[in-house]
């Protein structure tokens, strides 16, 4: 199982954590960790476009990624990351948990 877990402080998404496998199909042809992997990538790189600042720390299927709390856009990118992986894990039940963190 994939988790994911998303940080809030004073109602604005900062920071999120996301490990695992989803264990949906083999590896290499499991396309909810594609579509995972995906989406953490997207994030990362629109964090970086938009200047939010990302600091990244990545160990073997680790990824955690920690913004300025206080800047509005990281905050609106992150919610959509936590939304689409929400459309995901209800699409693959049992596949990913999310969990929401408030700071």
């Amino acid at each position: 199982m994939i988790h994911a877990v998303f940080y809030r402080q004073n109602g604005s998404f900062y920071a999120f954590e996301v490990k695992g496998h989803a264990g949906y199909a083999e590896s290499g042809k499991d396309i909810v960790c594609a579509s995972v992997s995906s989406a953490v990538q997207l994030t990362l790189n629109l964090l970086y476009d938009f200047h939010c600042v990302p600091k990244i720390g990545l160990l073997g299927n680790i990824v955690r990624c920690f913004t300025n709390a206080e800047r509005d856009m990281a905050d609106k990118i992150i919610n959509q990351f936590f939304c689409h992986l929400d459309s995901i894990a209800e699409e693959f039940p049992k596949t990913i948990k999310i969990t929401i963190s408030e700071v």
